[in-house]
Formats: structure tokens, C-alpha cells, sequence
């Protein structure tokens, strides 16, 4: 079966995801002559270096969120990438799915351009996942009317995650509150659907 088992366990666009951001590591690996630690030589050409995008290199905003520091950074996010996504897609569908990803490690790195200073340079997939986490969480909050506790999770998600040395919490940010838009449109959709079908709700 190859690797098609792990398309139907995580879903086609999950792995998907794992299998190009795995892919890309290897190339950062092969460019750094070093699998542990990716060189910053590497990091400025294939991450976000802000000064280069303010520059012209506006691709760097969609490829930074699958490029990794090292292989605990892309370890951890692989893992959480792989449990998250697998769930939001089998709620949401693979497309929207890749669409959370997208547009919210897109917002992430936005942020991180407008409000870090333009030596910067950050790379990772925390901002997509922030924004899948964020999805889940309020889409869930949603559903089941509670709203306040879904908004408590998510700012306990974001307090945890992004005091850490090293970390960039703007990327986090922006991932986390583009999640949990999408999450609000698409529980109220969900909700509704419920509701019409089951004549379930909360009064």
C-alpha cells in the first residue's frame, strides 16, 4: 500500500501538507550540508527575511510557512500538524483545509512583516497551525454554545505557545484570530445545518 495508508489515516490534504513541508526540509538539510540545524544562509533565501520581501521577494511570505529552523521545529510542527489537521479536514473537507493553512500562515507572516523590525527572519508552519487550532477550537465553541470557553482555549493556547525564547508571537497571532474568524463562519454554518435537520439548538 505505500504511502496510501497514511493518506486515508490523516486524511489526503494533511499529509499532503506533512509530505511538501518534510520535502522542503530536506532541501533546507541538503543547501545547509547539515540536517540538524538549517543554515542562516539558507533561512534568508528560503524563509522570511523582511527586509528582502519589503524588497520585492514577496514570495517569501507563502514559502516561509513551510520552511523549519531545525529538526525539533519541524518535528513539533509535523506532529501537531498531523493530529490538528487531520481533524479540521475530516469536519471541513481537504480544501478548506489547505485553505486554513494558507491564509492563515499567510496572516501570520504579514504581521510579522509589519511589526517586526526589517532584519528579521522567522520560518515555520506555527502560524498555520495556530490557525487550524484556532478553527477547531471556536468552530467547537460554536457548536456546542460556549463561545466564552472556546475564546478562553484559544488565549491559554496562544499565552503557552508563544512566551518561549526564540518564538515569534506575531506569527502566532495572526495565524490564531484568521482561525478563529473562519472557525466562527464555519460552526454557525454547521450549527445551522443542525438545527434545520435535528431541531437542535440553544434557547
Amino acid at each position: 500500500m505505500g504511502l496510501e495508508r497514511y493518506f486515508y489515516r490523516y486524511g489526503k490534504a494533511t499529509f499532503s501538507l506533512f509530505l511538501i513541508n518534510a520535502a522542503v526540509y530536506v532541501v533546507e538539510a541538503v543547501l545547509s550540508g547539515n540536517p540538524i540545524s538549517i543554515g542562516s544562509n539558507v533561512l534568508l533565501l528560503l524563509g522570511q527575511w523582511n527586509y528582502a520581501v519589503l524588497n520585492g521577494a514577496w514570495w517569501q511570505l507563502f514559502t516561509a510557512m513551510f520552511v523549519h529552523v531545525g529538526i525539533l521545529h519541524i518535528g513539533f510542527n509535523m506532529y501537531f500538524l498531523l493530529m490538528m489537521g487531520r481533524q479540521l479536514e475530516h469536519i471541513l473537507g481537504p480544501k478548506r483545509l489547505v485553505m486554513v493553512y494558507i491564509v492563515s500562515g499567510l496572516m501570520g507572516n504579514l504581521l510579522t512583516l509589519v511589526l517586526l523590525p526589517p532584519n528579521t527572519v522567522s520560518a515555520g508552519a506555527s502560524g498555520a497551525l495556530f490557525g487550524i487550532a484556532g478553527t477547531l477550537i471556536v468552530m467547537m465553541g460554536v457548536i456546542g454554545g460556549n463561545m466564552q470557553g472556546a475564546l478562553v482555549n484559544a488565549f491559554v493556547l496562544f499565552l503557552i505557545n508563544s512566551i518561549l525564547p526564540g518564538v515569534n508571537p506575531y506569527a502566532h497571532l495572526g495565524g490564531l484570530l484568521v482561525g478563529m474568524v473562519i472557525g466562527y463562519y464555519y460552526g454557525k454554518k454547521i450549527r445551522r445545518r443542525m438545527v434545520l435537520a435535528y431541531g437542535y439548538g440553544y434557547y
